[in-house]
């Protein structure tokens, strides 16, 4: 089994930066994609930003130029720097891995996190 734990979370002005981070553990091969997701009140889980096991990233719209994503592959873990925050980025914060558990297989695997809820405040 893989465990995804989140943390970072928490009340910001708009305007202010968070640092999410989350830490995979467990039997882990390598690590494929890792990604964010948020999911706000009322709305559809959304992808917020992904980067991919050689580093390409990719992010929504609505967030380009403030949020960067970032792996350290060392460590299983995929951070989220969030700057220049806007209500609008309220919302559970969700951790999304495809994870190999075997040198054997090429399969791989999605799990995710508890989530990890970020407020702004105007």
């Amino acid at each position: 089994q893989v465990q995804l734990v989140e943390s970072g979370g928490g009340l910001v002005q708009a305007g202010g930066s968070l640092r999410l981070s989350c830490a995979a553990s467990g039997r882990i091969f390598s690590i494929d994609t890792l990604a964010w997701y948020r999911q706000a009140p009322g709305k559809q889980r959304e992808s917020v930003a992904t980067i991919s096991s050689g580093g390409s990233t990719n992010y929504a719209d609505s967030v380009k130029g403030r949020f960067t994503i970032s792996r350290d592959n060392a460590k299983n873990t995929v951070y989220l720097q969030m700057n220049s925050l806007k209500p609008e980025d309220t919302g559970v914060y969700y951790c999304n891995a495809h994870v190999r558990t075997s040198y054997t297989s090429t399969l791989s695997y999605e799990y995710w996190g508890q989530g990890t809820q970020v407020t702004v405040s105007t």
